[in-house]
């Protein structure tokens, strides 16, 4: 799977948020805001193709937390991403 090409994240008031690019007239009814810890796993991310293991791996180096909790996270971090319509298999 990989991050679709139109989003990309901006800063905007302090916040990181998920943005589509090229939409003249934007729809900002619908702002996706990005933790510290989601900003790290897109920026590591973007632009490539990953799967679960690859954002697991990501969580257990950067923030040495075991291999289970690092698989549940980037799940439920995959799973969000998903229910928002940012990737594409």
């Amino acid at each position: 799977m990989k991050i679709k090409e139109q989003y990309k994240v901006r800063q905007m008031a302090g916040e990181s948020v998920v943005i589509m690019q090229g939409k003249q007239g934007s729809d900002l009814t619908r702002i996706i805001s990005l933790n510290d810890s989601a900003l790290y796993l897109w920026n590591a991310i973007e632009g490539k193709e990953f799967n679960v293991d690859i954002v697991a791996g990501l969580l257990a180096e950067h923030y040495g937390i075991d291999d289970d909790m690092a698989q549940r996270d980037a799940a439920r971090w995959i799973d969000k991403l998903d229910e928002c319509g940012l990737i594409e298999e």
